[in-house]
């Protein structure tokens, strides 16, 4: 496995030997993880990129960016083997009628006419358990199954536990979630239906974060807390590659990432800066962090260049986050691809959820029609820019979250077959 950890902080590097192949964390050296903070010492992975150019080559890799992750599982800190006769590449330990289960659908870039303007969109909400999340899960759980690991644990507002809850699911593997207890019912129904321990919190998210890391650190629970286990950025950022097939070298200028704890954004941009080193692309997309007005850490550290830790309140629940724990990571992602954040209302949230289902026929949660409400919000901010070539992602379902819905939609008049009848003929 071509592959080495780097710490985002203190830049020092370590092997594979040195860390240990179960669970890494954070740098050895500089790594914290404190309550109410953002973690520091977050590991990056980073791979031979000239031994990858010359072994497989640029229309090979083109190719392979289409399908699953374990087509190309040389770019992941995953165990594998090469059939020459066949030319493909196996997983080891994992049976091929497990990958068949947790396959992600393919070409999810639809477009949409937006104000007149043709707009694209990044729909994941059609994964496994309807969200970006799973792109992480199944990763981890991959990862789990090849080191002999049975039990997995996450802290989650809700989609990070459903995705992990229902992929372990999948893969015959135990999940403990911990979530705040004001999480939305119907991601807490769904956890609890994939049968995963849920272990709610009378407090926020970033109290079920810390707990969980506690809790794994007692029970020795193979943690799959975001940006803390490095494999979740990993996992995330599979989706630059899918965005890289579909356009090739006319990815679209801006693309438009809502960002709660930062994990997406950064994936994001790992996708596409491992793309540029593999000489596959030469400019990388400006990454623009859509934030809710009440959940604006990162938004405010790009602009102060400090943290402070800040009670959330925000309709769009899986990007509340008031200890962004990838804040510096995220925000490092904005600014190196020429990015900005912005902030929306829920109002203004929820007129975009509203206007994907009704205009587009798309059903997105709040934190995910963000992306929309970004967009509408940067063409008045910034009339000078041109968004007509930006990419939207929309990432998770809005069944994720139906009292959302509830919120634009009336509850409808019952009335007998007669009265019915006779009001319509």
């Amino acid at each position: 496995m071509n592959y080495y950890y780097k710490c985002s902080s203190c830049k020092k590097e370590f092997s594979l030997n040195e860390l240990g192949k179960k669970f890494i964390y954070l740098c050895p050296k500089c790594g914290k993880a404190e309550r109410n903070k953002p973690l520091e010492g977050v590991l990056e992975i980073i791979y031979d990129y000239q031994k990858i150019i010359n072994g497989i080559g640029k229309e090979r890799l083109r190719a392979m960016f289409a399908g699953q992750i374990w087509d190309y599982p040389f770019l992941f800190p995953l165990a594998y083997s090469y059939d020459e006769k066949r030319s493909k590449y196996s997983l080891d330990k994992i049976e091929e009628r497990l990958l068949n289960k947790i396959r992600l659908p393919l070409n999810n870039i639809v477009e949409v006419n937006e104000s007149g303007n043709n707009l694209l969109v990044f729909d994941d909400s059609l994964n496994p358990t309807l969200s970006y999340k799973d792109r992480a899960s199944i990763l981890v759980c991959l990862f789990a199954i090849q080191n002999g690991i049975k039990n997995i644990a996450a802290a989650s507002t809700g989609n990070a536990g459903s995705s992990l809850a229902g992929i372990a699911s999948k893969l015959a593997l135990s999940s403990h979630i911990f979530a705040p207890s004001k999480i939305p019912a119907s991601k807490r129904i769904q956890i609890q239906s994939f049968g995963s321990k849920l272990y709610l919190v009378d407090g926020t998210y970033d109290d079920a974060f810390d707990l969980c890391m506690e809790v794994c650190g007692r029970l020795n629970w193979y943690n799959r807390n975001t940006a803390y286990n490095p494999l979740t950025i990993e996992g995330k950022k599979s989706a630059a590659f899918e965005i890289y097939s579909f356009f090739e070298d006319n990815i679209p200028e801006y693309i438009f990432v809502p960002v709660g704890d930062g994990v997406i954004i950064k994936g994001l941009y790992k996708g596409f800066w491992e793309l540029k080193e593999l000489n596959m692309i030469s400019n990388i997309p400006k990454l623009i962090a859509v934030q809710a007005e009440g959940s604006n850490a990162v938004c405010r550290f790009i602009k102060d260049s400090q943290f402070s830790f800040q009670p959330t309140s925000t309709i769009a629940d899986s990007i509340d986050a008031a200890a962004p724990r990838n804040l510096y990571l995220a925000a490092d992602a904005v600014h190196k691809s020429g990015g900005y954040c912005i902030e929306v209302s829920d109002s203004e949230i929820m007129n975009a959820q509203q206007k994907l289902a009704r205009e587009h026929g798309l059903l997105s949660e709040p934190a995910s029609s963000a992306s929309l409400a970004g967009l509408q919000k940067s063409v008045k901010l910034y009339p000078e820019i041109n968004f007509e070539n930006s990419l939207l992602m929309l990432t998770g379902n809005g069944l994720k979250d139906t009292a959302s819905l509830e919120k634009w939609n009336n509850q409808p008049v019952v009335k007998s077959y007669t009265d019915w009848t006779e009001e319509l003929t």
